[in-house]
């Protein structure tokens, strides 16, 4: 019998046991959603054990979830999926029309059991040293208030979602790319692996220069292949990794070409 309860800090020594091989410190994602409202973290508990987590994160009417971990002994036991089917129903009492994630090969088979369907293939690239020297471009600022609508409604094109509630706290410290006082991409490096997003190449691929002057890691959709192009110029080499991007509900109407780089596998 499986019973579900909302995380709290007492739990995160336990939950640190469940660390994946592999992934990053999931215990600062927790940290995480535990702190922001439109976060649903869930503990599955087995004979007073943790056995699993899960949460949801929440955006109006889409929604994602993440960090659907089971713990190595009680593998193979479907908590996986009913830590999903769980989360899911809560959704969908809210009335969530969407729900993405981004899968690895390990749970690909437990989404699709639950009806999740392949939207889009991430791409992982790698190399061993920084090797960009590229000249800033004029058209890079730091935030401004004034632009702060600008980039929410540029966000909702290329995600498909409403995601103030995430891109609220981060802002003040994006980069942002702006012609004609339009901004047409913007870098926030304090979400996770660092969000690029823009809707022009141009854009794109300037920000991406001021990323990976210091950075050796990449993840992007395989749509944006401007993108994939210029990793493998400056120096990337794409890896055996892979995630694929699934969807249940209504679909989402996103813009992968214009992901310059993902905020991570919990959000894409």
């Amino acid at each position: 019998m499986i019973e579900f309860k909302t995380i709290a800090y007492k739990d995160l020594q336990e939950i640190q046991s469940l660390q994946p091989e592999g992934w990053s410190n999931i215990i600062q994602d927790i940290e995480f959603y535990i702190n922001h409202s439109f976060c649903n973290p869930v503990k599955a508990i087995v004979n007073e054990q943790i056995a699993g987590i899960g949460t949801s994160i929440i955006f109006n009417h889409t929604a994602w979830i993440a960090h659907i971990i089971v713990g190595r002994d009680y593998r193979n036991k479907g908590i996986g999926g009913q830590i999903v089917h769980y989360l899911l129903e809560t959704l969908r009492n809210n009335s969530i029309e969407t729900c993405s994630l981004i899968a690895t090969e390990l749970g690909k088979p437990v989404y699709l059991k639950a009806g999740y369907s392949t939207v889009s293939e991430y791409l992982f690239f790698e190399r061993e040293k920084p090797r960009i020297n590229c000249r800033v471009s004029n058209n890079l600022h730091t935030f401004k208030e004034k632009y702060r609508s600008q980039i929410y409604e540029l966000d909702k094109k290329i995600s498909g979602e409403d995601r103030v509630k995430l891109l609220n706290g981060y802002l003040e410290h994006s980069i942002l790319y702006v012609d004609n006082d339009q901004v047409s991409g913007y870098y926030i490096p304090g979400i996770k692996e660092g969000l690029i997003f823009a809707e022009t190449p141009e854009a794109g691929l300037e920000l991406m220069k001021l990323k990976y002057e210091k950075t050796n890691r990449a993840v992007l959709p395989s749509e944006n292949t401007v993108a994939c192009e210029f990793l493998r110029q400056h120096g990337f080499v794409q890896t055996a990794a892979k995630g694929t991007r699934m969807i249940v509900g209504k679909e989402l109407n996103w813009k992968p070409e214009m992901i310059y780089s993902r905020i991570g596998g919990n959000l894409g």
